[in-house]
Parts: C-alpha cells; sequence; structure tokens
C-alpha cells in the first residue's frame, strides 16, 4: 500500500481505537487531543501526536475528525488558517462526529471552497465497534469524496451507506438516534409495567425477544440484569453507550425536526426522558433510564 498521511482530531473513546487502526493498517497517523490519556493512550498505539489540531492537518492527504459537538467543530475545522488550510491540495476531510445538521453543511460549504472533498460520516456501532473496526458509517457527500476516501473507511467500518449529499449522515444518524432513545424508553415502561402487575422481567423478556415487541433496544440496551449476557445492567449500569450522549443525540434530533417544522411526539417524549436522568445521572449507561422511569425505585 502506498503509504498516505492521516491527521486525526478527537483521539477519546471512539476516536483513539479508529486512529489505532488506521496505524494496524499501515498509515502514518498523526493526531491531536486535548486530554493526556487519549493522547498517551493513542501514541502507545503507534499514532503520532502532535501539538494542535492545525498541525494534525499539516501534509495530511485525509482529516479525520471526532469531535463531541457541532461547536467544537466549528472552532476546529472552520476558523481561520485552520487545518483545512493545511491539507494537500484536493485532500479529503471526513467528520465523523456526531453533530448537528446546519454545522455540517457549512462544513462542506467552507471545505468545498478550498478545493478540498468531504463527507459527514457519523457512526454507529459503539466503542466495541471502533476497536474491532465494524462501525457502520453513515455518509454524507459525493460519491466521488465518498470513493476517495473507501479505503480509509473500511479500516475503521464494515457497513457504509451512502444516505445523500451535504449533511444527510448526520440527518440519518439523529433519526436512528431517535427511534433508539424512543425504543429504549418503552422498553423500560414495559418492564417497570410488567412487574407492577406481578410479571416477572424473564418471561417479559422471553415473550418481547421473540414476538412483535422485539427490538434492538431491548437485546443491547436491556435495562433490567440477568437477561442478556455482558449487558450494562448486570454490570451496575457501567457505561457502554452513556445516558449523556444518548440526550445529547437526541438534543440533535429534536434540533433537527424544529429546523423543518416537524413536530415530534414519541421523540419529544423519548427526550424528555433521556434528559431528566441524564441531568443528575448522565455517567451511568443509557439501559439505566429505566430508574426515571421506575418511580418505586
Amino acid at each position: 500500500m502506498t503509504m498516505s498521511v492521516i491527521g486525526f482530531v478527537g483521539l477519546g473513546n471512539m476516536g483513539g481505537p479508529m486512529a489505532a487502526n488506521l496505524v494496524k493498517a499501515g498509515y502514518d497517523v498523526q493526531g491531536f487531543d486535548l486530554g493526556e490519556e487519549a493522547t498517551t493512550k493513542a501514541a502507545r498505539a503507534g499514532v503520532t501526536i502532535v501539538s494542535s489540531a492545525d498541525e494534525a492537518g499539516e501534509g495530511a492527504d485525509v482529516l479525520v475528525t471526532m469531535l463531541p459537538k457541532g461547536e467544537h467543530v466549528r472552532a476546529v475545522l472552520l476558523g481561520e488558517n485552520g487545518p483545512l488550510t493545511r491539507l494537500k491540495p484536493g485532500g479529503l476531510v471526513v467528520d465523523a462526529s456526531s453533530i448537528d445538521v446546519a454545522t455540517s453543511r457549512d462544513l462542506h460549504t467552507a471545505a468545498t471552497e478550498r478545493g478540498l472533498q468531504v463527507l459527514d460520516a457519523p457512526v454507529s456501532g459503539g466503542v466495541a465497534g471502533a476497536t474491532n473496526g465494524t462501525l457502520t458509517f453513515m455518509i454524507g457527500g459525493t460519491a466521488d469524496a465518498l470513493a476517495a476516501a473507501m479505503p480509509v473507511l473500511d479500516v475503521m467500518g464494515s457497513k457504509f451507506f451512502h444516505v445523500g449529499d451535504a449533511g444527510a449522515g448526520q440527518a440519518v444518524k439523529a433519526c436512528n438516534q431517535m427511534v433508539v432513545g424512543a425504543s429504549l424508553v418503552a422498553v423500560s415502561e414495559a418492564f417497570v409495567l410488567a412487574e407492577q402487575l406481578g410479571v416477572s422481567n424473564q418471561n417479559l423478556f422471553d415473550v418481547l425477544s421473540t414476538s412483535s415487541g422485539n427490538c434492538w433496544a431491548l437485546h443491547n440496551f436491556t435495562p433490567r440484569p440477568g437477561l442478556v449476557e455482558g449487558s450494562a445492567a448486570d454490570n451496575g449500569y457501567a457505561p457502554k453507550f452513556a445516558a449523556a450522549l444518548l440526550a445529547k443525540d437526541l438534543g440533535l434530533a429534536a434540533s433537527a425536526a424544529e429546523s423543518v417544522g416537524v413536530q415530534l411526539v414519541v421523540g419529544a417524549g423519548a427526550r424528555e426522558t433521556v434528559d431528566k436522568f441524564a441531568a443528575t445521572d448522565g455517567g451511568l449507561d443509557s439501559s439505566a433510564v429505566i430508574k426515571a422511569v421506575d418511580v418505586s425505585s
């Protein structure tokens, strides 16, 4: 493989393993993060740590970003003389952050004006997917940009959905997370209701998991212990996907809906419940939201 230089900004729980997989694949990765623990871990994985986001883009063929919020993407990528000015001519920007559609579209515009290719490519699959290189990418941008990015994306993921033009990846991610959040709250309510009606958790799970009530949230965010091996509920709700992150995603979905005049009912209710829980226990796994549903606990 012809060696390529990849700049990587955001080496946290998701970005760190993604960058490490790129190193394993033979890429020269120059990375930046504000967190000392994150950079130390990334350095052990072979990432060359640089002193700023701007330096991460210096001479890079590809710049990958995995940042917490749209405001961070704006600060890092849309400022004057930032990383977009440091990439090689015709370089590629892959923003894997989960952010608002408006910021994503502004990034597309700014990068395109500089002659760069750009994709918004938020992911699903959590830390396990990032570590194993099996993430699902929801991708917005041109077909040419996607074709150019595929060798890099293929190292970090296993499923790739080109869902439209600029910002479409973020739009689909917001919709996906809204469905996950609504499903999780509904599953939590079902367990609390069944318990109050004298039905065991196991009996309810057995029926739901083999009937029309079956869903992804039931198996991956089962809110009661002893039902799914390795669940967060079996480990004191240690976070696999923190409630604070789900609250953020539901907020993005609400903002997207407001921007186009769509009134959410189920999504809004799920957001209210998750926000209430995340305000005090956002560091726990999302499945612990059942604590906000079960007023008797």
